[in-house]
């Protein structure tokens, strides 16, 4: 845990019960979302990235100009010390810093770059602005505890009481897409009916029509369509097949997808050209996920790990100096560890203070370390 995650201020302080409840969970996610994104290199030589953890600058793009975003690396080596907004991730962008919407900062890591990127897409969340309400994310005036949730389509993020609709369990699994981009897709409302996430209102819609739609199984039952037959009236065509079924839920409110919904969606010719032209062909591939997204980046992280320097440099060690190292690293994780659970355990607040005068001790009780004995003060 870094040390700025133990300071507070005198006006917002919280327990460290607070902080460590907090402090993996925070980690787990940064990983996830960071790991996937080089932090060293700036990724427009790379072209338009299938999808990549981006920033935009308030203090170089500001509300009132152009939008733009920048990609990790350009965030640190770039963009150190500004108004930032983090977006996340997005898909298919090309970084833009240094480019003509910035006015006096040139890239520090790559420099030949086009003025404009103008297959990116931009939104209000560009200059801080998320959901229906267009509020900031952290909201200081949002005294209501909320969770914020991306739409696969516009890649917005909505508030869940913003939805129109009850947000699911295990909400992490699954995509959604909001009512606004159902409605620009209305196509996507077919399979709605069949292999979205069933709430309330549909279940009740579907006992008034007397249908009987098994969930789990109907859209299963559908043939495969076949490459060979391609015209529109091919009766393989899956879109068809649910069309003919009548039955339909209530459009209003965003959907909620289950995990592996887009291998259920048509691939005939006339589907996908129907994807295309919507511009939503990336609905094809359950690579585009951002499920799929963080797994690559953890799996990468743990390869990392697989060779971390410091074991390396173990290796080179002899077993007795191997040992005296691991031991005096886990003395010292040990006494931290217990260091720290008696400030949560009164509730009190650690300072950089507390934590300086802890590796002080550490290095006097080193110091007074001979022949790997220890002798008390």
């Amino acid at each position: 845990m870094s040390e700025e995650h133990l300071v507070t201020s005198e006006e917002q302080t919280v327990s460290l019960v607070d902080v460590l409840q907090e402090d993996q969970e925070l980690q787990e996610e940064a990983s996830a979302v960071l790991a996937g994104s080089d932090s060293d290199h700036c990724s427009y030589p790379q072209g338009y990235v299938k999808r990549q953890a981006l920033y935009a600058c308030n203090t170089c793009t500001p509300k009132g100009g152009e939008a733009a975003g920048v990609c990790l690396a350009c965030s640190y080596k770039c963009h150190e010390g500004h108004d930032l907004f983090e977006l996340y991730t997005k898909r298919n962008f090309r970084c833009d810093c240094g480019n003509k919407k910035f006015a006096d900062v040139r890239c520090k890591l790559f420099t030949d770059k086009e003025d404009f990127n103008t297959l990116n897409k931009y939104s209000h969340n560009f200059f801080g602005e998320y959901c229906t309400c267009c509020r900031p994310y952290p909201d200081p005036e949002d005294q209501v505890e909320d969770e914020m949730i991306q739409c696969v389509l516009c890649e917005d993020w909505l508030h869940g009481r913003h939805l129109g609709c009850e947000v699911p369990d295990c909400v992490e699994l699954q995509e959604m897409i909001c009512e606004s981009c159902m409605n620009r897709n209305m196509f996507l409302w077919c399979y709605a009916d069949h292999i979205a996430v069933a709430g309330p209102a549909v279940e009740s819609e579907v006992k008034e029509t007397g249908a009987h739609l098994d969930r789990s199984d109907k859209v299963d039952d559908v043939a495969e369509p076949s490459c060979k037959r391609v015209c529109q009236e091919d009766p393989s065509c899956r879109m068809k097949q649910l069309q003919a079924t009548g039955v339909k839920r209530a459009r209003s409110g965003a959907v909620f997808w289950p995990s592996g919904w887009r291998s259920k969606l048509c691939r005939c010719s006339a589907c996908q050209g129907s994807l295309s032209e919507a511009g939503v062909s990336f609905l094809l591939d359950e690579l585009d996920t951002v499920l799929a997204y963080e797994d690559k980046g953890k799996s990468e992280e743990q390869c990392e790990q697989s060779h971390d320097p410091l074991m390396s440099a173990l290796d080179n060690l002899n077993r007795v100096q191997q040992l005296e190292i691991i031991h005096g690293y886990n003395d010292m994780k040990s006494e931290l560890k217990d260091f720290l659970q008696r400030f949560a355990a009164e509730g009190k607040v650690v300072t950089s203070d507390d934590i300086r005068q802890f590796f002080e001790q550490q290095q006097s009780r080193k110091r007074n370390q001979v022949d790997g004995r220890f002798y008390c003060a």
